[in-house]
């Protein structure tokens, strides 16, 4: 199955959804660099994508947070809130209480698990070109004979690597494992193995499931 995507720039249409995706919006809006003026303009058609029209495939796609409570740092150039350094922030924070659910974003297959680096107990999911990546969950990563796995036990937890994961299935928790000032989930994004602005997708995401 093709996969690509383009940038087109042009401005958004004014919508008024009767959902929680108007707060999204404005927030995600707010957060975009000025350089980027273009959306994402075709829809992602993932590994595991169900038949479906291509221009309202993006209704398939899960909002990566539960109790989400605000965006707090964008994709590009920042201070470091750790270490007061100039460095760039390849993706999107969004912040929500201790112990709020993570959903999976899109149907894909877990490929990495880790929880010994800055971005704490991570998960990286595999869908076609499509990499999605979720740091500072609460809980451990650990290895058996059968293979690697993420455990929470608190949260009722368990992801296999290897495994494959239904879109809006449960995968973790936010937590502030690894190199973090409070409880967040840093949600990452690439596309043949680069890094794109995580905002972007969601604004195709908000466009496609309103005006569906």
């Amino acid at each position: 199955m093709n996969q690509w995507f383009n940038f087109v720039r042009r401005k958004p249409k004014s919508c008024r959804p009767q959902r929680l995706w108007l707060l999204f919006l404005g927030m995600v809006t707010f957060l975009l660099p000025v350089s980027l003026n273009g959306w994402l303009e075709t829809p992602l058609q993932a590994q595991y994508a169900p038949a479906t029209n291509s221009t309202n495939i993006w209704r398939s796609a899960s909002f990566p947070v539960e109790n989400f409570q605000s965006y707090t740092s964008g994709f590009g150039y920042r201070t470091s809130p750790v270490t007061g350094q100039s460095q760039f922030h390849q993706g999107l924070d969004l912040a929500a209480p201790l112990g709020s659910y993570v959903r999976n974003w899109w149907e894909g297959r877990v490929i990495s698990l880790s929880d010994h680096t800055a971005c704490g107990t991570m998960i990286q999911i595999q869908s076609g070109q499509w990499t999605h990546v979720y740091c500072h969950l609460m809980g451990s990563v650990e290895d058996s004979p059968q293979g690697r796995y993420l455990i929470d036990r608190e949260g009722g937890i368990v992801l296999w690597q290897g495994q494959d994961v239904p879109v809006g299935a449960r995968i973790g928790r936010v937590g502030m494992t690894g190199r973090t000032t409070g409880p967040h989930l840093h949600w990452g994004l690439k596309y043949g193995g680069q890094y794109l602005d995580p905002a972007l997708v969601l604004r195709e995401m908000f466009r496609g499931q309103t005006s569906s």
